[in-house]
C-alpha cells in the first residue's frame, strides 16, 4: 500500500524515497532537463542503483533484465524517447509481461518548447494509447492516487506503467 503523502511535500528527493518504499531499486534511463532533480537525488542515494543508458530503447531492456533477475525497475527519459523504444515495449515488455515504471517527461507540453519537442509533446499520450500502455499524468495532488494505479498495474497485470512528469515537477533539485 502507498502511503499517505503531504501533497506540498512532493519533491525529487520524497518522489525517489516513496519509490524505493515501494521497492524500486533498480533506476535507469537517459537524462533529461526536466528529469533532472530525480537523477540527481538517485545518484546520491545508496539504497537503490542507477545506471544511465544511452538510449531509451537500451534502457527497456536493461529494465528486462533487472526485473527477471528479481528487481523492480524504473526508466527515465523525455517523451522523444517513446519513438525509440515503442518497439521494444511492445515486442517484450508488453507480450512477455515485463513490467517497468516510466517516468517520462512531457516535453513540447501545449506547444511550449523547443521546436523539435513540439510534435510529440502533441502525440505521446496517443502513442502510448495506441500500443496499449496505461498511463497518468503525475502531479503534487495526485501523486498517492497514481501510484496505487500504477503498482496495481505491475504487480498485478506485470505490466508497464507510465507516469507523465510536466515541466517544472522534477527539474531541479529540492
Amino acid at each position: 500500500m502507498v502511503e499517505e503523502s503531504n501533497v506540498s511535500s512532493l519533491t525529487s528527493q520524497t518522489f525517489i524515497d516513496r519509490l524505493i518504499r515501494e521497492n524500486f531499486k533498480f533506476f535507469t534511463g537517459v537524462p533529461c532537463s526536466l528529469l533532472s532533480g530525480l537523477i540527481s537525488c538517485l545518484e546520491e542515494t545508496e539504497e537503490a542503483k542507477y545506471v544511465p543508458s544511452v538510449r531509451e530503447d537500451s534502457a527497456v531492456g536493461l529494465c528486462a533484465g533487472a526485473y527477471l533477475a528479481g528487481a523492480l525497475p524504473v526508466l527515465l527519459m523525455q517523451n522523444s524517447g517513446l519513438g525509440y523504444c515503442l518497439n521494444a515495449f511492445t515486442s517484450l515488455n508488453l507480450i512477455y509481461r515485463i513490467p517497468v515504471l516510466v517516468i517520462m517527461s512531457w516535453r513540447g507540453q501545449g506547444g511550449k518548447d523547443a521546436p523539435e519537442h513540439i510534435i510529440m509533446g502533441d502525440i505521446n499520450q496517443k502513442l502510448l494509447e495506441t500500443a496499449g500502455m496505461d498511463y497518468s499524468v503525475l502531479k503534487p495532488e495526485n501523486c498517492d492516487q497514481v501510484l496505487e494505479t500504477a503498482m496495481r498495474k505491475i504487480n498485478e497485470e506485470k505490466l508497464p506503467y507510465t507516469l507523465l512528469v510536466e515541466k517544472g515537477l522534477f527539474d531541479e533539485r529540492h
